[in-house]
């Protein structure tokens, strides 16, 4: 009897370290930094890292919802170029002598957000529609629309007047929204950027957890068959899930460009990677049907510790790739090792 209540024990240990594998990792991270340098404990280095991760934040909810139905979009980094282009565009002061649109009034703030966000959601619906339609794989499908957004991008870069010049002279207002805080100024602020990235969360998490649409998508990530012989449109669902990741990325692209003060049709680039590596590294599968919105916010914070913190600490930032790339591959091998066992 001892020794059955003991391996019950080693099963419920080894349960619950594989299931919070990611917030060990993560509180790990953050004691070894803070052993090196007790500086980094302290409020306004983790608003920092909050601020400059809730962008990405985002991006990787948008890559979430693809990853959980057993895709990969490849494209969102571009699409956070191009809708930052294109809000960044609408919204420089009229006094700025090198403006995108010499003689064009001064829109409301809203217009050219709601605008840059429906052109994320048109390039989403574009990708689910090539996937549901035409049954190309969508690491394909988004590769494709990820050269054409680029292209599409720089070609809006490069109109007269603006001919490729970096876009900048933001309106006060649209720039208050990336760097702004609620409450006095002080340490103890919270960023406006980073109240939007966890009211997005909470509604993904609804999403996820609350609607049919949710259920849809884990059904058809862990057994698009089964979900197709159960009732469920696939094709249907899969489109809107790729136009709600567009859109996601429509306002990941609005907040950068608000953040940085700026915008080029380069920005983006490489997004798409870290997106998909925190989703990985946070618990979602890469064979679809399991993902959880605080597992990839977890998955966003490692990655945000680790390029903060070892640079706060001065470890070269190759070091930093290698380190990255060795977590990126451990959470796929694990991912890996789980599915093979439950078959």
């Amino acid at each position: 009897m001892n020794n059955s209540m003991s391996a019950k024990k080693n099963i419920s240990v080894k349960e619950i370290l594989s299931q919070n594998a990611i917030y060990i990792v993560l509180i790990v991270l953050i004691v070894g930094i803070a052993i090196k340098d007790p500086n980094f404990l302290s409020v306004t280095t983790f608003r920092d890292i909050l601020l400059q991760n809730s962008t990405k934040a985002i991006i990787a909810l948008g890559a979430a919802f693809i990853l959980i139905t057993g895709g990969t979009d490849l494209s969102s980094g571009r699409v956070v170029g191009l809708t930052a282009v294109v809000s960044a565009s609408m919204l420089q002061a009229s006094d700025y002598p090198r403006r995108f649109f010499p003689n064009l009034g001064e829109l409301p703030m809203i217009v050219p957000i709601v605008l840059a966000i429906l052109v994320g959601l048109i390039v989403g619906l574009l990708n689910g529609w090539i996937v549901s339609k035409f049954s190309v794989p969508p690491f394909i499908a988004t590769l494709g629309t990820m050269v054409i957004v680029y292209g599409a991008n720089s070609l809006y870069f490069d109109m007269k007047p603006n001919e490729s010049q970096p876009i900048g002279g933001l309106r006060d207002d649209f720039s208050h929204l990336g760097t702004g805080f609620f409450g006095p100024a002080g340490k103890y602020s919270i960023p406006y950027i980073v109240v939007i990235a966890l009211a997005v969360a909470a509604l993904v998490w609804v999403i996820f957890n609350k609607t049919r649409l949710g259920k849809n998508m884990y059904a058809i990530g862990g057994n698009v068959q089964a979900a197709a012989v159960s009732g469920i449109n696939v094709k249907r669902n899969l489109t809107y899930i790729y136009a709600i990741a567009g859109a996601l990325y429509g306002l990941a692209g609005v907040l950068e460009a608000a953040r940085t003060g700026g915008a080029t049709n380069n920005y983006g680039n490489m997004y798409e990677l870290d997106a998909i590596a925190a989703c990985v590294v946070g618990g979602v599968s890469t064979s679809g049907g399991i993902g959880t919105v605080p597992g990839v916010l977890a998955g966003v914070l490692i990655f945000g510790v680790i390029n903060y913190g070892l640079t706060f600490i001065g470890v070269s930032p190759y070091w930093q790739l290698i380190i990255k790339g060795l977590i990126i591959v451990a959470a796929v091998a694990f991912d890996i090792r789980k599915y093979v066992q439950k078959k």
